[in-house]
């Protein structure tokens, strides 16, 4: 019998039951995690991540763990599309919650520590709470000082922007003379000081490096274009977030080989051994439209997907 970390209480409980699922698909099979990642291409650590709900795992790997299970994959599918949007909900949250700090940190930043202004009832209205009288000095009071917090909360928005860019933009050189080297972050939409939690590169620095163990797969990755190959399924798959794409197959055979071509030049390719699903090590690229994945099958069969979107 596995064993496994408790649950976090903060987890969507539509994430949690299908999270519980896989663990007892697994528990039932007998598989190992070791197993199961040399069985479907995921790594042990991506496998534990998505085991313990800190990520939710891609379709394809659910797909993969289904094969090894020996579960009907449309159940799982099934289940893991509601997971999905569960995620996704719990995504738009958090951003709205970093959005809300940003706001606050603009707003210290131009000296309004103080607390909004009292719009109910409290010490301009009776004893039930009632508000001032239209045209009393209090209301107009009242919606001045609204109208102060809403200007200087968009102005210091603007300036953090303006700040930001400006550093994106400029990047580290000498004075009077342009750096001998581009800034990671030019060659990424997120600098490097600037990476989610659990993300361990971007741009350049990420060519070469496993999309998994960089972090930049998951809640991070999409498919950006995907064919068919013989009886393989291609995806180039791209992450915003570290400005890099790799090339995955699924039901693959053992001598198949993929690849995840720029249109610089610069290849990263290997050949596939006992996995079903596999994927090659990150490219840095400016956009997804500049790389395509391709494979070459034991069978002689080759295809590429069309660039990126």
């Amino acid at each position: 019998m596995a064993r496994w970390r408790a649950l976090g209480d903060d987890l969507d409980p539509q994430i949690r039951e299908f999270t519980a699922l896989l663990r007892r698909r697994i528990e039932r099979s007998g598989v190992s995690i070791a197993q199961l990642a040399e069985a479907t291409g995921y790594s042990r650590s991506s496998w534990e991540r998505y085991l313990n709900g800190r990520l939710l795992p891609p379709k394809y790997a659910v797909v993969a763990l289904a094969q090894v299970t020996d579960t009907e994959p449309s159940h799982l599918t099934t289940l893991w599309e509601l997971a999905e949007r569960a995620w996704s909900r719990a995504e738009a949250r958090h951003d709205t919650t970093i959005q809300a700090h940003l706001v606050a940190e603009a707003r210290a930043a131009l000296g309004e520590f103080g607390p909004p202004p009292d719009v109910g009832g409290g010490g301009g209205g009776g004893a039930g709470g009632e508000p001032p009288r239209r045209g009393s000095r209090g209301s107009r009071g009242s919606r001045g000082r609204r109208r102060a917090l809403l200007f200087l909360t968009g102005v210091g928005v603007v300036v953090l922007a303006v700040l930001g860019a400006t550093f994106l933009l400029r990047g580290p050189s000498a004075p009077g003379r342009a750096a001998a080297t581009p800034s990671p972050s030019l060659s990424s939409p997120v600098s490097a000081q600037s990476l989610p939690s659990g993300v361990k590169c971007a741009g350049d620095p990420c060519t070469g490096k496993d999309p998994e163990a960089m972090g930049c797969g998951g809640k991070y990755a999409r498919t950006a274009a995907a064919t068919w190959v013989g009886g393989s399924y291609v995806e180039m798959r791209y992450s915003h977030t570290c400005g890099t794409v790799w090339a995955r197959i699924s039901a693959a055979s053992p001598g198949d080989a993929i690849s995840v071509t720029s249109a610089s030049g610069p290849t990263e390719r290997i050949r596939i051994g006992d996995s079903a699903a596999a994927y090659t090590p990150m490219l840095a690229v400016s956009a997804p439209s500049a790389a395509k994945a391709c494979a070459t099958l034991n069978t002689g069969a080759h295809g590429c997907t069309p660039r990126g979107a």
